[in-house]
C-alpha cells in the first residue's frame, strides 16, 4: 500500500536493539514507497533515524502537555528547552556506575531446559543488580518467569498453581530469601476506587488526620467517614466513585459526573472538614508533588507519599483511579510501595519484566535510583530488559541467545558488563559497547 498513514505506539517494546534495527528498516521502507509513518517512541535509535521529531513536555502529567520542540535530530539536540534533546546530545546522561557491587551469595539454577533452553547452569547474585539480556525470543522470560520465580515460590511454601519449568535443581543461598515479588505491569487494583495512595498505604494516615480535626470530632466523624469504600461519609448515589455509569445496550457505557456530589465523592458535611483549607476531595485531586508540599509539616504522611515522587510519578493525582494508570505507571506504583517499607530482617528478591517500557531517559534515571535504594536495604533485583542504559548499570549480566527460538536458549555470557563487550557470540555486546564508552 502507498499513500497510507501508519501510526505506531511504541513498536520497540520487547525488542532487543538488534531487532529494533530491523524494525527501523521496515519503517524506512514504508516511508520510501510513499507512506507517512508517525511513531510514538522513547527508543534512542528510532529517534536518531527520524526525519522529524516532535517533543512533548517539558515533564509529565500536569507538568507536561506542551510542544517543547520540533525539528530534525540535530535541531532537537541543540534545543536547550528539550529534555529529550539534552539526553540525545549527551548534555544529560545515564551515568555508568563507578564501581560494581561485590557479591558472594547467589542462587543457582542447574539444567534449565524448559522450551528452547538448552540445559545450562546459571547463577544469580544476591543483594546485587542483575540484568537478563538477549535478543527477543532467546529464552529470558522462560528462564526467569517459568523456572526461577515458581521454583522459589515453591521453596517459600507459596503454592501459585503454576507448574515450574523443567530444570534439574535450584540451590545456592536460597534459604536467605524471605520473599519473592514479581513486579509486572498488571493493574494495581481490580476496583475502580483503588488508587495510588490506597495501594501504598498512605491513605490510612490521611484519614486519621482528617478525623482529628475539630469539626470532625464535633460531628463524630471517624477515619472511615473519609473512606470511599464503606458507607458513612461517601456519597451513596455514586458509592464514592464520583461518577455514575449509564449502561448502553449497543454502545459503550457512558460515565457522567454524579449529580449528588458533583464528582466530589463524599457527602457535603464531610467536605466541610478541611485541613489547611483543603477538603478530603480537594486532597485526592492533588498531584503527588503538590501533596508533598501540602504535607511538608506532616512528616509521617509525606514520607509515605514521597516514594511515588522518587520513582517519577510526581505528576499523577493521589486519588486517580488505578484503572487509568498505564502498565509502566502501575509497575512504578508497586515499586514505590516497596520503597516505603523498611525492614532489616527481610530479604526480598524482586523480579522486574521490562520496567523501562514507556519510560523517557529521565524516568529511567529515577528508576535506577530506586533500584539502588532497594539493594541498599538488603534486597536483590533481577530485571529482564533490552534497554542498554539499564544493562550498563548492572552488577551482573546474564545474556541468552545467541539467536531466537531453536537457535537460542543458550547461556552466551554471565558476568560483568565490561567483560560482556568482548564476547564474539553475543549480539548484546555490540550495543552495550557504545553505552560503556
Amino acid at each position: 500500500m502507498v499513500g497510507s498513514l501508519y501510526i505506531l505506539d511504541e513498536p520497540s517494546i520487547g525488542l532487543h536493539p538488534r531487532d529494533t534495527e530491523n524494525l527501523i528498516r521496515v519503517l524506512q521502507k514504508l516511508r520510501d514507497i510513499g507512506n507517512t509513518v508517525v511513531v510514538v517512541e522513547h527508543d534512542e535509535e528510532i529517534m536518531q533515524t527520524a526525519d522529524e521529531i516532535i517533543d512533548i513536555g517539558p515533564l509529565a502529567g500536569i507538568h507536561g502537555g506542551e510542544k517543547v520542540s520540533q525539528g530534525n535530530i540535530d535541531f532537537i539536540k541543540n534545543d536547550t528547552n528539550s529534555l529529550t534533546g539534552m539526553f540525545l546530545s549527551g548534555v544529560k546522561k545515564i551515568e555508568v556506575p563507578t564501581k560494581r557491587r561485590k557479591w558472594k551469595d547467589y542462587i543457582e539454577i542447574k539444567g534449565a531446559r524448559q522450551h528452547n533452553l538448552k540445559g545450562f547452569d546459571v547463577k544469580f547474585p544476591l543483594r546485587a543488580f542483575t540484568v537478563v539480556t538477549g535478543v527477543s525470543g532467546s529464552g529470558k522470560t522462560t528462564l526467569i518467569k517459568k523456572i526461577l520465580y515458581p521454583a522459589i515460590q515453591k521453596h517459600l511454601g507459596n503454592y501459585t498453581g503454576e507448574k515450574t519449568g523443567a530444570h534439574e535443581s535450584i540451590g545456592g543461598d536460597i534459604k536467605t530469601i524471605t520473599q519473592i515479588e514479581m513486579v509486572d505491569q498488571n493493574p494495581i487494583g481490580k476496583s475502580s476506587r483503588s488508587n495510588p495512595i490506597t495501594y501504598i498505604k498512605a491513605y490510612d494516615a490521611i484519614r486519621d488526620l482528617y478525623s482529628q480535626l475539630a469539626i470532625s470530632k464535633a460531628r463524630g466523624f471517624k477515619p472511615q467517614h473519609f473512606s470511599f469504600n464503606v458507607e458513612g461519609g461517601r456519597c451513596e448515589t455514586c458509592q464514592g466513585e464520583g461518577e455514575v455509569t449509564i449502561e448502553m445496550q449497543f454502545m459503550a457505557d457512558i460515565h457522567l459526573p454524579c449529580d449528588e456530589c458533583k464528582g466530589a465523592r463524599f457527602k457535603e458535611e464531610v467536605l466541610d472538614a478541611k485541613h489547611n483549607g483543603k477538603s478530603i476531595s480537594d486532597l485526592l485531586s492533588m498531584s503527588v508533588d503538590e501533596a508533598l508540599e501540602f504535607f511538608h509539616d506532616e512528616t509521617t504522611i509525606a514520607n509515605k507519599i514521597k516514594p511515588l515522587s522518587d520513582v517519577g510519578l510526581g505528576y499523577i493525582k493521589l486519588g486517580q483511579s488505578s484503572n487509568t494508570l498505564s502498565g509502566g505507571e502501575a509497575q512504578r506504583v508497586k515499586l514505590a510501595s516497596f520503597l516505603g517499607k523498611r525492614s532489616s530482617s527481610e530479604h526480598v528478591l524482586f523480579i522486574f519484566d521490562e520496567p523501562t517500557t514507556g519510560l523517557h531517559f529521565n524516568d529511567i534515571n529515577k528508576l535506577l535510583t530506586s533500584f539502588n535504594a532497594l539493594i541498599e536495604q538488603g534486597h536483590t533485583i533481577i530485571v529482564i530488559e533490552h534497554n542498554m542504559d539499564v544493562a550498563k548499570c548492572a552488577d551482573y549480566i546474564v545474556d541468552l541467545g545467541p539467536q531466537a527460538g531453536d537457535e537460542g536458549g543458550n547461556l552466551v555470557f554471565a558476568g560483568l558488563p565490561e567483560d560482556l563487550v568482548n564476547s564474539k557470540e553475543s549480539y548484546t555486546a555490540k550495543y552495550l559497547k557504545d553505552k560503556l564508552k
